[in-house]
């Protein structure tokens, strides 16, 4: 769902580079509390059953409590799942949520420059911190808990520098498009083909066609 949600932002030519999410710890410590949390219950009830009610029929169906922690769980997956940090070669775009959708996005052109944090645990489980400082309205985009923020970092500043490289192709195949045509009106001209009336008014078409 994730993917397809993805797939309907990308613009005509645009083409995805890297995709990372939050490291695997996040979702870890989240299952950790949940499994803490259903282990809690289990002995609760079982105390309640076994101890004070121990003729109730009604109090092993409490055990169903224990449905709760795990959905609670199934729902800390899909958001961790659905949360993805994604550089294309046009922009760098975060999303996150999963009926509702928050996305944000920074393009290659106005990224001034990428900020990488990692502690000794981060170098080590391969995950860190990333702000990104563009010269948007939002001035500073945050990832927290990146998992592989080195090759994503890698991978925006690549993405980047080949968009600007292709950029001054760009115009640099234009100047020559622009001196070919000319040059050759000019010549045309001095050989007394061409009026200098005439010249100028072909002259305009060409640079009309840019």
């Amino acid at each position: 769902m994730a993917d397809n949600y993805l797939k309907n932002m990308l613009g005509k030519n645009e083409h995805i580079i890297f995709v990372t999410r939050q490291h695997w710890l996040i979702l870890l410590d989240q299952i950790l509390a949940k499994s803490v949390l259903a282990l809690g219950l289990a002995v609760l009830v079982t105390l309640i059953w076994r101890i004070w009610l121990p003729q109730s029929p009604l109090v092993p169906l409490a055990y169903f409590l224990l449905i709760l922690p795990l959905v609670g769980l199934l729902w800390n997956v899909i958001i961790w799942t659905s949360r993805q940090y994604i550089v294309t070669d046009w922009r760098v775009i975060q999303i996150s949520g999963v009926f509702s959708k928050e996305v944000t996005d920074s393009s290659l052109e106005k990224v001034n420059d990428v900020k990488l944090e990692q502690s000794f645990l981060g170098r080590l489980l391969d995950y860190g911190d990333l702000e990104i400082l563009t010269a948007s309205e939002l001035g500073v985009n945050r990832f927290t808990y990146v998992g592989q923020p080195i090759r994503l970092k890698t991978a925006m500043l690549n993405a980047k520098e080949k968009l600007e490289h292709g950029q001054a192709g760009l115009g640099h195949r234009s100047e020559v498009d622009i001196a070919g045509p000319i040059e050759q009106l000019d010549n045309l001209r001095g050989q007394g083909l061409l009026t200098e009336e005439e010249f100028q008014q072909q002259k305009a078409q060409v640079l009309a066609k840019l």
